[in-house]
């Protein structure tokens, strides 16, 4: 890869980046990479990303990136428009844990691991995806490397030490496998902003997701998405794995649901009020300021699925996980999807191995639940841009999304029994429609749903 790299101007760029601690300092600077690829030209709007998260160990028999290439068209069918990758970059030398170690131990941050596949093979994945009209994105690591990481040994004052002057790992934390880096350090941060541009250039990418976001300093995060917006005339997307507020004045279009998961959680299994729900997406969005700012929700992502268990688990079953599933995606939120809950897989994935998903297990009803959802949310400016307002009671999660010209109500029973619900009768004297269907719908004062039952209606 060293051939995609001018040295002269490398150093330029070093230097200068060093210089910088915020985003008002870092200045237009001549690129040390050459641009590979056009700048793509249908990234979705914040607002109307779909993402579908990519555990490459996973996801194919071969475990690479081509086995993610191949099935680019299932992805497209279901109707994301945003590809997370889990990390690709070699993986560090195998410490506490076990398998084939943690892809959040980075060795090389400017290398695709041999275990996945080639730069090429990268290239020709994103080019596949622009065709299709899906954006990629890489999850990015910067809190810390692998202990045999280049710059243990060439720099090792760019890291945290502890008062006998050793390496430490990130404080408060049992990650035996990884060194906390120093953020106080400006080489350290230049050689991180480096590395990120790298892949914008040299593959293309459309954003990151960023691990341990909260542990990060903000302005370090100002630093690089002000370096990374520079590069292409295009927007890219930056996801903040965190949930400090702080996250949107850095530049991140969005932060992590991680209320909203633990609160639907606690309703289906400590049979908690379904108001917390409603209470969680008050207390996630109280201090943004920026309606096109989104919390990313999900019923699963690679750590509460090998941690908890997969949606079907967690949430009553397939009929319960849709259920869920239904208000992750429409409760003023931006959804991602798991690889493989679509089909109702109800296995753990463990990511520190190579664990095939067996896609020959699909529910085809679970999925054709999963595209209906999807795409309802894709034509729908309430769902995805409008106002919320909740309604919820104990048992069924119930709120509106609205423009000027659009409103949708969403009824979800999160319950394994009936339940019945108190229409407010600003909301039984609307002519509703099947969002899904089209059919037309009287909401009576009352009316019962069934176990894990869902309506979604439009005027």
């Amino acid at each position: 890869m060293k051939k995609y790299i001018k040295i002269v101007f490398a150093v330029c760029f070093t230097l200068v980046i060093a210089a910088c601690s915020s985003s008002d300092d870092t200045p237009n600077i001549p690129s040390p990479y050459d641009q590979y690829g056009t700048p793509f030209d249908k990234m979705p709007a914040k607002e109307d990303a779909i993402i579908y998260q990519v555990n490459i160990r996973a996801f194919s028999n071969a475990g690479t990136l081509n086995g993610v290439t191949e099935k680019l068209d299932a992805i497209h069918d279901l109707g994301v428009n945003v590809i997370y990758l889990m990390p690709i970059y070699p993986v560090g030398i195998v410490r506490s844990a076990g398998g084939l170690g943690s892809p959040y131990s980075v060795k090389d941050y400017k290398a695709v691991s041999t275990e996945f596949g080639t730069l090429n093979d990268l290239r020709k994945l994103v080019d596949e995806a622009h065709k299709k009209n899906m954006a990629v994105i890489l999850d990015w690591v910067a809190n810390h490397t692998s202990w045999d990481n280049a710059w243990i040994t060439a720099h090792p004052n760019w890291y945290q030490k502890d008062a006998s002057g050793n390496i430490i790992i990130p404080p408060g934390t049992n990650y035996n496998d990884v060194a906390q880096l120093d953020f106080n350090n400006q080489d350290m941060r230049a050689a991180m902003v480096d590395a990120m541009s790298y892949w914008v250039y040299n593959a293309n990418i459309d954003g990151f997701r960023c691990d341990y976001a909260d542990f990060v300093p903000q302005n370090f995060w100002t630093q690089a998405t002000t370096a990374l917006r520079k590069i292409k005339n295009q927007n890219i997307l930056m996801l903040a794995e965190g949930s400090k507020v702080n996250h949107f004045a850095a530049g991140f279009d969005y932060t992590f649901g991680f209320g909203f998961f633990d609160s639907l959680k606690k309703v289906f299994n400590e049979g908690k009020s379904v108001t917390t729900i409603q209470d969680a997406n008050a207390a996630e969005y109280a201090t943004n300021y920026d309606n096109s700012q989104r919390i990313v929700r999900y019923t699963s992502n690679h750590d509460v699925n090998w941690s908890d268990g997969s949606p079907v688990t967690l949430f009553g079953g397939k009929q319960g996980s849709v259920a869920a599933f239904v208000v992750a995606a429409y409760m003023k939120s931006v959804p991602m999807i798991y690889n493989a809950q679509e089909i109702g897989y109800a296995k753990k994935i463990d990511y520190f191995t190579h664990t095939p998903i067996d896609w020959s297990t699909a529910d085809a009803g679970m999925l054709t639940e999963y595209k209906k959802i999807i795409a309802f949310r894709n034509t729908s400016n309430a769902i995805k841009r409008g106002t919320y307002k909740g309604y919820s009671n104990d048992a069924i999660s119930a709120f509106t999304m609205e423009t000027d010209t659009e409103k949708v109500l969403v009824l979800s029973n999160l319950t394994s029994g009936s339940a019945k619900y108190i229409v407010p009768a600003s909301l039984s004297k609307i002519a509703w429609k099947n969002a899904f269907e089209g059919a037309s719908v009287t909401l009576t004062s009352e009316i019962t749903l069934q176990p894990f039952q869902y309506m979604v209606l439009k005027n």
